[in-house]
């Protein structure tokens, strides 16, 4: 296929600008090394964004984040007319917004942890708290487990609360699923293998997925067919109720009686040496390299 000159769209504003620009780095060289005329852009603006289209035929998009992953690149570019890699507007708005991703796969009948909110309408309140500690606290529209933190009493929900404003004005309280943790991954149509995620931390947080050297990522990893078959069904299910497309990575807890529950869904999955896509394509037989041509391919 001849992509003619590829951006890769990179950085950007969000609080996984790091991350990105890692991401972006490595994508570019990957579409080099395979032929592609891929240049990396660190975007940050509209205008930028204008430009990109003028100069460019299609766009990878490696954003992470707010501005490039919830939806407001994919409208710009879609006006543009520019074809781009991963979700559209409306599903990259739904899966950034962890809140509403599980209002409507509860409403589809899927498996996610139960839930409370806290926003400027509906302050912490003991009285109308119902959810069993261990919690897991999280800004709702962040990634890369910034601002989360896990609690087990009122005093920690409260601080951990009072941190999560900080990066965003609604806040996710989840049920803890104890449990083991899975994410699989999705490229143009197929599922890649299942990843099983190990961590000495106290959950899979942002030092343990992109500093430490101890994070353990099996894959192949030891399942039996059903559960398999259990995390490939809602890989799927999530995927379609929420109009994702292209790619993107699910992220699941499985309890102790081999329930699966949905955690949330990354249209735009992190391309770092870390990062949990490339792993799985690799055990599939699928280089870095035409993976990346993999995504392209089904802009």
């Amino acid at each position: 296929m001849n992509f003619g000159k590829v951006a890769v769209l990179m950085g950007g504003v969000a609080a996984e600008r790091e991350v990105s620009l890692r991401s972006g780095r490595a994508v570019e060289q990957a579409l080099l090394n395979a032929g592609v005329d891929a240049k990396a852009i660190d975007v940050t603006d509209l205008s930028q964004l204008v430009e990109v289209s003028r100069l460019y035929d299609r766009a990878f998009i490696a954003l992470h984040g707010r501005w490039g992953e919830d939806g407001q690149v994919q409208a710009i570019l879609q006006s543009l007319n520019m074809p781009f890699t991963g979700s559209g507007m409306a599903a990259s708005a739904l899966a950034m917004d962890k809140l509403r991703t599980k209002w409507l796969w509860r409403g589809a009948g899927l498996p996610t942890p139960n839930f409370n909110v806290v926003s400027r309408y509906q302050p912490l309140s003991v009285q109308d708290f119902a959810l069993d500690f261990p919690l897991m606290v999280k800004p709702c529209h962040e990634g890369s487990s910034i601002g989360m933190r896990k609690v087990h009493d009122w005093a920690a929900l409260e601080a951990a609360v009072a941190y999560a404003q900080e990066f965003d004005d609604e806040v996710l309280i989840e049920q803890w699923i104890e449990g083991r943790e899975f994410t699989v991954g999705f490229v143009d149509g197929q599922l890649l293998p299942t990843i099983e995620l190990k961590t000495t931390h106290e959950f899979y947080d942002y030092s343990a997925k992109y500093q430490a050297n101890d994070t353990q990522y099996l894959c192949p990893c030891e399942i039996d067919a059903a559960l398999q078959a259990q995390l490939n069904d809602l890989t799927r299910r999530g995927f379609e109720v929420l109009g994702a497309r292209g790619w993107g990575r699910m992220d699941f807890m499985v309890d102790a009686n081999q329930q699966a529950w949905l955690i949330e869904l990354n249209t735009v999955p992190g391309m770092t040496d870390h990062s949990l896509v490339p792993k799985a394509a690799r055990v599939a037989g699928m280089s870095f390299e035409q993976l990346v041509v993999r995504i392209l391919s089904a802009t």
